[in-house]
């Protein structure tokens, strides 16, 4: 084990489902499902979207572990990672946390799989790091849409300097952790309701603790201050400059009930990657890796396939 890895262990002393990988400043929680060797599969590595963390990543990892050595990370804040040092959550920030990753750990190029937020982190790596990528798979991923759906407006308020503070003063309304997952699930998810018992206990699980953790609310806000940052960005740095700088292989994955993102912007990144493919999928919302592992998982195999 490398100095720049720490293996983290609970009270039992039984390995848990996630290291530590120190970057240059920041420490990430990298999970890695199957815990096996690679076996001869090519590195993959999973970003997850606002609000989100490498558990996001499960079922569609489970489906692709015999074709690729994924590990997914949680990028600063999110998940079991702390936040930044320096307190940088922009777009670029985490962009360099991950490249930070993948040169403390020699593991690129990789599969690059992004979501939401995550995709638009992919997007601006596969730019500037062509060398650390093979291939990009991008689910619902936040380029600039103007203007943004309305029921995007949510996140967006996320960014409104102060909000954090305020919601932490507000009362919580009498809703319980179950009642405020269930509108998160609503949110993302096309058909909630098709959503097993088990997967719903485990994502009210997941919000009882991020709720517990200080610095969550604070990741959220200034993260989507970030994507909101990043959509304003002209030049060289504009997104969709740089989706067009992407040379990798990219498979477009878009739900017809997605809330955050329109899948109306399929028709410009399909124009904007030079070497894309597209997937629809008509019942999904924004997270199709969740809802639709297996579909989505055939069109990766059929990426990588035709290299």
């Amino acid at each position: 084990m490398s100095s720049a890895e720490q293996q983290i262990r609970p009270a039992t002393g039984e390995p848990a489902a996630f290291r530590t990988v120190e970057v240059p400043g920041a420490a990430l929680a990298v999970h890695r499902p199957d815990g096996g060797a690679a076996g001869g599969r090519e590195p993959g590595l999973f970003v997850h979207g606002l609000g989100g963390s490498a558990a996001n990543w499960t079922a569609l990892m489970d489906r692709l572990a015999g074709l690729v050595d994924g590990e997914a990370v949680d990028l600063p804040g999110f998940g079991y990672s702390a936040p930044p040092a320096d307190g940088d959550l922009s777009l670029s920030g985490h962009v360099r946390a991950v490249i930070g990753y993948l040169e403390a750990t020699g593991r690129g190029p990789v599969h690059l799989f992004g979501n939401s937020l995550g995709g638009a982190v992919s997007v601006r790596l596969a730019a500037l790091r062509p060398d650390l990528v093979r291939s990009l798979t991008l689910i619902s991923p936040a380029l600039p849409e103007l203007p943004p759906q309305r029921t995007a407006w949510s996140t967006g308020l996320l960014a409104v300097p102060g909000l954090p503070g305020l919601l932490r003063r507000l009362p919580s309304n009498g809703r319980s952790p179950e009642e405020a997952t269930e509108g998160l699930l609503r949110l993302v998810y096309g058909d909630p309701q098709s959503l097993s018992p088990e997967a719903r206990a485990e994502a009210v699980a997941e919000y009882r603790r991020r709720i517990g953790v200080p610095h969550a609310l604070d990741a959220l806000a200034g993260s989507a201050r970030g994507i909101v940052s990043a959509y304003t960005e002209r030049g060289d740095q504009a997104l969709w400059r740089q989706a067009e700088q992407v040379k990798a292989p990219t498979l477009l994955v878009y739900g017809l009930r997605d809330k955050l993102v329109s899948y109306r912007s399929a028709r410009r990144a399909c124009t904007a990657f030079g070497d894309a493919r597209l997937l629809v999928l008509p019942d999904s919302g924004h997270v199709a890796m969740m809802e639709h592992p297996e579909q989505v998982a055939r069109a990766v195999r059929e990426l990588l396939a035709r290299g």
